[in-house]
């Protein structure tokens, strides 16, 4: 059974850094579209970064250059580096997958993505 469970997330000052963490399990990160989304208080659910089964990764504009995404084979987990934060970082993040083979544009709709972690809070101070 698929399950995500995420961690890393915190209070930070503005230009700080965090690592957050989504550990799997009932399938392989790493051969799965894989994301992390964000959603604030008051807005909509948003896209951060994706990972398609072929390895090849988006990045919204607003984190380009700031957040990595990254999975480590032999945890099963997906990572989220993020430096340079800024207070409008401040949200609720979370982890899914779309389970199966997808590649490109195929591994980037919210609506596509089907398990999703619990999600793990990030405040950034100004």
């Amino acid at each position: 059974q698929v399950h995500l469970v995420e961690s890393g997330g915190g209070s930070v000052q503005a230009g700080g850094s965090l690592r957050l963490a989504c550990a799997a399990s009932g399938f392989t990160v790493s051969t799965y579209c894989m994301g992390w989304f964000r959603q604030a208080p008051g807005n909509e659910r948003e896209g951060v970064a994706t990972v398609d089964s072929g390895s090849r990764i988006n990045y919204a504009d607003s984190v380009k250059g700031r957040f990595t995404i990254s999975e480590d084979n032999a945890k099963n987990t997906l990572y989220l580096q993020m430096n340079g934060l800024k207070p409008e970082d401040t949200a609720m993040y979370y982890c899914a997958t779309r389970p199966g083979y997808y590649y490109g544009s195929r591994c980037g709709q919210e609506l596509d993505f089907t398990y999703w972690g619990q999600g793990t809070q990030v405040t950034v101070g100004s």
